[in-house]
């Protein structure tokens, strides 16, 4: 049994410049809703089409990614959704998109989650959502198209379970990280 958690590819959305608090919730918002831009590579094709079963979070993202493998998803599921930036209430700070994005994760990461989903829960969700994928394992090899951070949250679930890499996950678009089921 393989379970394969694949990011989806580079979104439509500019970085852009230096913004404040309030255009960040904007950009964060425009970016939910952004399709990809590029096609898969050919390794990332290849493994995608060693799946049984397609799963995949119902983001745009995500789900252009799967048009772009030619694939179709058998379950789309909240649960395998991305983690939401938390947001400031500041319209005094404009800092460059990126800076925003890490200093708000790392923030997130340290216990702040303002309005959006805390760590605690992303975890819970995580485990929750890699129970789903090893039921469906049991149907033949499962690919998951998501998202980088819920990936590598859903991965820490799997390897907690005995699960063995084969390859770990990455932050690069179209990465992927395969997982086989313990030998006990």
């Amino acid at each position: 049994m393989t379970i394969i958690l694949m990011r989806h590819g580079k979104p439509d959305h500019h970085v852009g410049g230096r913004i404040n608090a309030q255009a960040l919730a904007d950009w964060c918002e425009a970016y939910d809703l952004a399709l990809v831009s590029d096609l898969p590579p050919e390794r990332s094709i290849h493994i995608a089409r060693q799946a049984a079963v397609v799963v995949c979070s119902p983001l745009p993202r995500a789900r252009s990614s799967l048009v772009q493998l030619g694939l179709h998803p058998q379950e789309i599921d909240d649960l395998f959704s991305e983690v939401a930036i938390p947001l400031l209430r500041s319209e005094r700070v404009h800092l460059p998109t990126p800076v925003w994005l890490t200093l708000l994760r790392l923030l997130w990461l340290c216990g702040y989650a303002g309005e959006t989903e805390s760590l605690r829960h992303a975890r819970r969700r995580a485990s929750q959502a890699a129970d789903k994928l090893i039921e469906h394992s049991q149907r033949g090899t499962v690919l998951l198209l998501g998202h980088g951070i819920m990936n590598k949250m859903i991965a820490r679930e799997l390897r907690k379970r005995g699960w063995q890499a084969e390859k770990h996950a990455s932050s690069r678009h179209w990465s992927s990280a395969i997982y086989h089921r313990p030998f006990i």
